[in-house]
């Protein structure tokens, strides 16, 4: 199991869209489109998972809206070779619903999956490459990567090289 972790701190929803267009530039970077890749975003409610996936989705270079899929549970979008496809489990009950959304038909190489919510969907969901974890801390957020995979590590190893982040770091590990 990979060790790879980091920690952002941040401050404002502007550092959140920041951090989301630099796990876009990151995930070009390492090549994850090809190889396909599942991100997981942890949070309470309005911690910044669908803020950090919008922003993601944009620098990608999706034009459409992107809204929190609550209501439609699976929103896809095509940007060239990669089909991405965000996902929010917060209204489901129980796995045999998350079953039903067929979303291991949708990972692999060319896919792109965003999952808000995961723990949800228990044994239902995809495995994650990288996990995310949005937390308070008291008028800001702090931003916590695992990594899971070997994806997930060349995932981390781009990011931790965006040198827009470098003032938001609070560890490499």
């Amino acid at each position: 199991m990979s060790k790879t972790r980091l920690d952002f701190d941040l401050p404002d929803s502007a550092v959140t869209e920041g951090l989301g267009a630099a796990l876009a530039r990151a995930c070009t970077g390492a090549g994850v489109g090809a190889r396909g890749a599942v991100l997981y975003l942890r949070g309470e409610l309005g911690s910044g998972k669908t803020t950090c996936a919008r922003s993601l989705l944009h620098a990608l270079g999706v034009t459409a809206t992107v809204r929190s899929p609550t209501y439609t549970l699976v929103d896809t979008y095509t940007v060239g070779d990669l089909n991405c496809v965000h996902v929010d489990l917060y209204r489901l009950r129980s796995t045999a619903e998350v079953e039903e959304l067929g979303l291991r038909d949708l990972t692999g190489p060319g896919y792109l999956m965003l999952i808000e919510w995961p723990e949800k969907g228990g044994d239902a969901v995809p495995h994650a490459d990288v996990d995310l974890q949005l937390q308070y801390a008291g008028e800001s957020r702090i931003a916590k990567f695992h990594a899971v995979s070997a994806v997930g590590d060349a995932w981390l190893a781009k990011l931790v090289l965006d040198t827009s982040l470098v003032p938001y770091v609070s560890n490499l590990t």
